[in-house]
């Protein structure tokens, strides 16, 4: 199902200067089978987001010792792609002509749209996600079985699938990636008044990928 999504919403996305979606990753109890038969299963997935052209992302640590955990700030660049001497000199630099690139492709950056400040914002980015889902779903073939309702969240994308079977939920979480580890940076909130624009760090996917590892 995730896969399927990510494909569509991929496809509507080109073009945009949007965070680029990556394959999601499912982790947690109900991909290792150990959810009770009476529950309704919630599956979690972390989609992971790399920078869309034109633009960088910078992990900013989080000095505040009274916030639990190990927590982060997503900071949003605007690259400069002018040649190194002339500086400005390249009409179509995100960085020195942000208005001319936004007039000529018709498309905002994501300063413009994610982002609080120059940070991307956890709550706008899980709100956008939302958005495309109600918008695209229609196109997946599991469209025509189920019936998808979003359910209210303000870090993640909460879905819930029915048919005449059964039901089940997804949870999706977003996250940036560490580097080249396998730990991310996530929407997963750090208790009840977690800012908006921090994305505490989370070892699920390195996790499970090590007790994968382990049980070969």
């Amino acid at each position: 199902l995730m896969d399927n999504f990510i494909t569509v919403l991929r496809h509507a996305l080109n073009g945009t200067f949007s965070p680029v979606l990556q394959q999601a990753i499912g982790f947690g109890s109900a991909f290792e089978g150990w959810t009770a038969r009476e529950e309704e299963v919630v599956y979690h997935v972390l989609v992971p987001m790399t920078r869309p052209p034109g633009h960088s992302f910078h992990l900013e640590r989080d000095t505040d010792e009274q916030r639990p955990g190990r927590n982060f700030r997503v900071r949003v660049d605007l690259e400069c792609s002018c040649p190194r001497e002339q500086q400005g000199a390249n009409l179509l630099c995100f960085r020195h002509h942000p208005e001319e690139v936004r007039r000529r492709t018709q498309q905002p950056n994501l300063l413009d749209t994610l982002c609080t400040g120059s940070y991307l914002d956890v709550e706008k980015t899980a709100h956008w996600f939302c958005q495309l889902v109600r918008a695209k779903w229609w196109r997946l073939p599991q469209s025509r079985s189920w019936h998808l309702e979003l359910l209210p969240s303000k870090r993640s994308c909460k879905l819930r699938l029915t048919n005449d079977e059964g039901s089940f939920r997804v949870k999706v979480l977003f996250g940036v990636q560490r580097g080249i580890s396998d730990i991310f940076v996530s929407s997963q909130p750090q208790g009840a008044n977690t800012p908006s624009t921090m994305w505490p760090e989370t070892y699920a996917v390195a996790e499970k990928l090590f007790f994968r590892h382990v049980a070969r």
